[in-house]
């Protein structure tokens, strides 16, 4: 006689991993265009796709979004169909690709706990070359303003590293000469309304107990050092909480793959 196969019937408990497996990454796949959509946007606002602007698109800033955008779509949309579907290879795929995320996180972490130092000296480099290229480069300029304005900094270790842009150096011609930007002031605005963008002119040539009246003193990476310290805490918490988040997606993830086995056999 032929033997029938008992028939294999999904549980609650199943249907709530795929839908909470779909859930999350769709609203991941959003997020990610979202981004997706800042990067283009970013690069559309400063012409960068003219043609006289092309070649240079490689070191846009605005790429970097772009790229995390679409990197963190194309991820999530492939989980979200492969739990809506109940597609195996992309289930595969999706758990590969999030551990392989997994591993380069934690050894990030790793790599840069054990290197601060190093990493200090690159940022160190990478400040100052934000502040050379300040009038040049609407990017870096916007950076560097967020931070002074964020951190209430001025330079990378001292207001006189301002020193190192053309415009700035004392030996300049402009007006500019032997200044700083107005985002060091500590005060930028005239009478609580008007942005006041001469406040930091010929603040190099003050000594210290004059310019902390008119600029901030305290360097920039001495600020995000302190920022860091006073929210290491958040920081870590954060960085374990998107990792338990991806861990989990892995684990219903093979649940589900595990799930859409049985139902062929038993089918």
């Amino acid at each position: 006689p032929t033997r029938i196969r008992p028939h294999y019937s999904y549980s609650l408990m199943d249907y709530f991993l795929k839908y909470f497996l779909f859930l999350c990454n769709l609203l991941f796949t959003v997020l990610g265009l979202v981004v997706l959509g800042l990067g283009i946007w970013g690069l559309a606002s400063k012409e960068s796709f003219a043609q006289e602007k092309i070649g240079a698109i490689g070191t846009d800033p605005m790429l970097i979004l772009l790229t995390l955008g679409f990197l963190l779509t194309l991820l999530c949309l492939t989980g979200c169909v492969g739990a809506l579907r109940e597609n195996s290879c992309l289930l595969k795929m999706f758990s590969v690709i999030v551990l392989v995320l997994i591993t380069f996180e934690v050894l990030f972490a790793i790599v840069a706990y054990t290197v601060q130092d190093q990493i200090e000296g690159y940022l160190r480099s990478g400040m100052l070359a934000a502040m050379a290229g300040y009038q040049d480069d609407l990017d870096l300029r916007f950076i560097t303003d967020e931070i002074q304005l964020g951190l209430q900094c001025c330079g990378v270790d001292t207001y006189r590293d301002w020193e190192v842009n053309i415009y700035y150096n004392c030996s300049a011609p402009g007006v500019l000469a032997c200044g700083v930007p107005a985002t060091c002031c500590v005060d930028p605005l005239e009478n609580g309304t008007v942005w006041n963008s001469q406040c930091g002119v010929g603040a190099q040539l003050l000594d210290e107990f004059t310019a902390q009246s008119v600029i901030f003193l305290g360097g920039c990476l001495g600020g995000i050092s302190r920022w860091i310290e006073q929210h290491e805490g958040l920081i870590g918490t954060v960085g374990v909480v998107v990792v338990g988040v991806q861990i989990l997606a892995v684990l219903v993830a093979t649940r589900l793959l595990e799930n859409i086995h049985r139902h062929k056999v038993h089918a």
